[in-house]
């Protein structure tokens, strides 16, 4: 019992002269303690990296490029970038990605110039607003107007740029592109959103993460005017969603020889669940629905009439936005149909245009999580470039932070692109009929080979449709309409036989030949010797797998006949033997 008391005393006394030392140390010590801990905090919290680029000798990691194998894209193109084969370095007083995307905001380092204004008038009524910036306006230094500025013949290089998220041709980043394309030489057109700009909105229609109808007229009328000039287009954040999205529905019949997409967002419903997972993405999310707001805020009239009015100024983040503004105006049932519905990463697959993808790892807006890494490999025509560093649409570099890392590799890959043979070129009607002409069994369901050796039945899933677009004082209507691959009889009838069986059989394989024979002034045989020749200089490994199947189906049919033709060899035998008998 005395020891335990005694060994109390003890303790007691031991932490006394532990108080009464600590009690010696100055305040001073303490407040700078708590700074140093403070600062380490800050550090990972904001994500700075200035202390590994400092003991790295600032020699970051050399920027990740994914791209096929095969791709000529990346072996006649990408491989001569220099500033896509060498290293991103941030500014240093920049190092962090949090840093770079609210310098960009707030500040940005613009460089000064002017626009010249053209007001395009929609079909449905709506208004865009195509702010241009030419390169005699550059080398100039002042602006003059577009209609005597560019003529309908000239054949410099015309760059389509699509901003982000409420953001119009003002924005820091859009001046920081807009300068160096114009420097280069080329003609620069803004397509601004609807309502942004300063101009009002002049229809019941708004656009939205995946509205690629004011993309598509633009980038026609475009075309339409200055059929001669090689047309590039650029998408930024939202912008680049819009693009890709736009590429990969309209695949070969796009009017564009390049394009590239800056920090695109990819999976809309993978970055909704990102920007509210942690303090600095909800902070994110807060800003960017505050600047949702202020856009709506703009066109109130048509918003409460169209949309909830008090759901809107109640919004805390951009779902609630997209709930309450978006979904009702663009006729989504849910805010997920909506996010599903817009995101281009299940479009990836069809790009047939060379597009160039940047995206930052430590971009705080648009996470790495969605990016479609397997996608993007697999099409031979995009190459992705994946930087350590750099936020959301800023890389910042140099010292003083006076440009824009991406800009310059923008810059040169449409320069090389432009002066190489691999520009695409749209898909014309006249070809389209003479392909459709020249085989009759590309009409209905074909079978597919990937370059993988995988088999699979595709059918006609996208016939054109008829497209009229009206250029209110700008020009005269003009109805553009896509071919029709397949008529209507056609595809009731392969739609029939898709959900029948999954994989044609040999019976239905000879019936389809049937039908074939019967189609008036259609030679069969030669397209079919083309199509079998084609595959096999294609991949001689999935010929050799394609007739490994037709055996494995044909086995069935062919094995009742041999059967029956047997069982009747037989009967006609069994006679014989008995009459000799």
């Amino acid at each position: 019992m005395d020891w335990s008391i005694s060994l109390d005393e003890s303790s007691l006394n031991a932490y006394k002269q532990l108080f009464h030392v600590l009690s010696l140390i100055p305040i001073s010590h303490y407040l700078l303690a708590f700074l140093l801990l403070w600062a380490v905090f800050l550090y990972n919290f904001l994500e700075i990296h200035f202390f590994q680029d400092l003991f790295s000798g600032f020699l970051c990691a050399p920027v990740a490029l994914t791209f096929h194998p095969f791709s000529h894209i990346y072996h006649d193109i990408v491989s001569k970038c220099r500033i896509l084969h060498g290293r991103y370095l941030a500014t240093p007083w920049l190092s962090s990605p949090h840093f770079q995307t609210a310098f960009l905001n707030f500040f940005g380092n613009p460089p000064v110039f002017s626009y010249s204004r053209q007001l395009f008038h929609a079909s449905d009524g709506g208004t865009i607003a195509l702010d241009w910036l030419t390169s005699s306006d550059v080398s100039r230094g002042s602006t003059i107007e577009m209609n005597n500025a560019i003529s309908k013949d000239d054949t410099t290089p015309l760059v389509v740029v699509i901003p982000g998220l409420t953001s119009d041709s003002t924005s820091s980043y859009i001046k920081h592109l807009a300068f160096g394309m114009a420097k280069r030489g080329w003609n620069v057109v803004v397509s601004n959103h609807r309502g942004l700009g300063g101009v009002s909105i002049t229809s019941d229609c708004f656009y939205n993460a995946g509205w690629t109808e004011d993309t598509r007229v633009i980038i026609d009328y475009l075309h339409h005017q200055y059929p001669k000039a090689p047309l590039f287009a650029i998408g930024t954040s939202i912008g680049a969603n819009i693009l890709v999205k736009y590429l990969g529905e309209d695949r070969e019949k796009v009017p564009v020889a390049g394009a590239v997409a800056i920090c695109s967002p990819w999976d809309l419903l993978i970055g909704d669940r990102f920007i509210c997972r942690r303090l600095l993405q909800k902070l994110y999310d807060r800003a960017l629905t505050i600047g949702l707001q202020g856009y709506a805020k703009l066109h109130e009239p048509l918003y409460s009439r169209l949309a909830n009015w008090e759901g809107i100024k109640k919004s805390r983040s951009i779902r609630d936005f997209d709930n309450f503004a978006t979904c009702l105006v663009g006729k989504f049932e849910t805010v997920d149909t909506y996010y599903r519905h817009c995101s281009s990463s299940s479009y990836v697959q069809n790009v047939s245009v060379p597009l160039l993808c940047i995206s930052a790892l430590d971009d705080p807006v648009c996470t790495r999580e969605a990016i479609p890494w397997d996608e993007c490999r697999a099409n031979k025509n995009i190459v992705l470039a994946t930087p350590q560093h750099g936020g959301h649409l800023a890389f910042f570099e140099g010292i003083t932070a006076s440009s824009l890392w991406w800009v310059r590799a923008t810059d040169e890959f449409l320069g090389l692109l432009h002066s190489s043979p691999h520009m695409h070129v749209q898909k014309t009607k006249n070809s389209d009929l003479q392909l459709s002409m020249g085989s009759s069994i590309d009409q209905g369901p074909y079978v597919n080979i990937a370059e993988d050796g995988m088999v699979a039945a595709v059918g006609n899933e996208h016939a054109g449709n008829k497209v009229v677009e009206h250029f209110a004082g700008l020009g005269e209507i003009h109805n553009k309409e896509r071919d029709q691959m397949v008529s209507a009889t056609e595809q009731k009838h392969h739609l029939m036989e898709e959900k029948s069986d999954i994989a044609p059989t040999a019976a239905q394989v000879s019936e389809q030949s049937s039908n074939l024979q019967g189609v008036k002034s259609f030679d069969v045989i030669a397209p079919v010797k083309r199509c079998l020749n084609h595959l096999s200089r294609q991949n001689r490994k999935s010929m050799w797998l394609l007739a490994y199947i037709a055996i494995i189906t044909s086995w069935p049919l062919v094995g009742s006949i041999l059967h029956l033709f047997s069982r009747k060899k037989l009967r006609n035998v069994s006679p014989a033997t008995s009459h000799r008998r």
